[in-house]
């Protein structure tokens, strides 16, 4: 069974906004694969099992604070190796590193 998880919108992040303008590149996520998402702000990746209509299936691999890169094992009621269902619509490219420095500056 799945843990439901409500997925913070990927915004500019979105995989799915970046192939619809770029197509080349994008193939389904399969058995193996590594995918990002967020939740609640945190990085979550996932570890793809299944892909079904538009959904992956997979368990969660990594939790990760964008700021300081520290991994957790439990955010909120996720926690490191729960099987969630990921959306495709969901899916968001990792913050870089340049972005998160950007966040940290101060406004002049």
């Amino acid at each position: 069974m799945h843990k439901h998880v409500e997925w913070d919108d990927p915004g500019a992040d979105s995989v799915m906004h970046h192939y619809e303008r770029s197509p080349q590149g994008y193939s389904e996520p399969g058995p193996g694969d590594i995918l990002s998402a967020r939740y609640q702000g945190v990085v979550v990746r996932i570890k793809v099992e299944a892909y079904v209509d538009g959904t992956s299936i997979g368990s969660v691999a990594a939790l990760i604070e964008p700021h300081s890169g520290k991994r957790r094992q439990l955010f909120g009621k996720l926690a490191v190796g729960d099987t969630v269902r990921l959306p495709d619509a969901s899916r968001a490219f990792e913050p870089r590193p340049s972005d998160i420095s950007k966040e940290d500056e101060e406004p002049q």
